[in-house]
């Protein structure tokens, strides 16, 4: 039975062995900076194309209307009849939040009015209570009255 190492054949170095291997070794060199520089130019062009979209400044209104539901967009376009400033610069803030992924989910108009609220930023909404009768709408007031 043959050990493994005997099914191969023995090949004796020539005279040119040494500078072979100095030739391999650097030709192994050539190849290994040529896929390092191939992989950092990889690497940049990922980097550069996770950052062009966060270069694009969004209007923070679309950034905000997109987690806005419910009457939230009411709320806030009240709001800004009242405090103007305060809410275009809350705006922004929220964008800014929203993009880097530290602000998620829906946000309905209790949420946004209590938050609003807390800030200081006090206002009334326009509330209208009305009642299905008869297929059709009417206001509290109507109902109560008793007109048709």
């Amino acid at each position: 039975m043959k050990a493994e190492w005997e099914n191969y054949a023995y090949v004796a170095p020539g005279p040119n062995f040494l500078q072979e291997v100095i030739a391999t070794s650097s030709d192994l060199e050539l190849l290994r900076q040529k896929k390092a520089l191939e992989l950092r130019k990889r690497m940049l062009l990922s980097q550069n194309k996770q950052v062009e979209p966060r270069q694009e400044p969004d209007d923070p209104r679309k950034v905000l209307s997109r987690i806005l539901t419910g009457r939230a967009p009411e709320v806030l376009e009240t709001a800004r009849r009242y405090y103007p400033a305060e809410i275009s610069e809350l705006e922004a803030r929220l964008a800014q939040a929203i993009i880097a992924g530290g602000l998620s989910g829906p946000i309905t108009g209790e949420e946004l009015y209590s938050f609003l609220r807390r800030l200081g930023l006090v206002f009334s909404l326009d509330i209208k209570i009305r009642v299905r009768e008869g297929g059709k709408l009417k206001s509290l007031e109507e109902k109560l009255r008793g007109k048709d």
